[in-house]
């Protein structure tokens, strides 16, 4: 085998297994995702439950493709979503798990979290089968609570 040849079969296989980008998974017109029991500027107590809402679309885990479906994202204390030093990446190559991102691929709809005290920034993100957001994005406003 060439060095070109070989060249040729290293990238088809990064292309081969390259990730998801947001295009490929359309969401339709309309759909909405929200915070059900939180409001911008909230006051509240630890543990903070926080019941995600959606609209026009549906929930399914994490790598079910299913027309029309996703599943939640929190985004805890950063940016808004696309936004940031790593906003482009996100959008692109799908959304991160750390401290700032939490992931519900089990298709939960709610959380229970013990948020320090202070002010906390939240927003919510519909993610498709591999945590790439939609095309559109379905992103939540994103709000602020004071954790007491």
């Amino acid at each position: 085998m060439t060095i070109r040849s070989l060249a040729t079969a290293v990238c088809l296989g990064l292309f081969a297994v390259s990730p998801v980008f947001a295009q490929d998974t359309p969401s339709p017109d309309g759909a909405a995702v929200y915070f059900a029991t939180l409001e911008d500027g909230a006051t509240v107590s630890a543990p903070v439950k926080i019941i995600f809402g959606l609209s026009g679309m549906g929930v399914a885990p994490a790598g079910t493709e299913r027309e029309n479906t996703g599943h939640h994202h929190l985004l805890i204390d950063r940016p808004p979503l696309g936004e940031g030093e790593f906003g482009a990446d996100e959008m692109m190559l799908g959304l991160p798990s750390d401290a700032h991102h939490m992931h519900f691929g089990g298709g939960q709809t709610e959380v229970s979290l013990d948020l320090a005290p202070g002010s906390h920034t939240l927003q919510l993100v519909l993610g498709d089968l591999g945590h790439v957001p939609h095309s559109p994005a379905v992103t939540s406003e994103v709000i602020t609570i004071t954790v007491e």
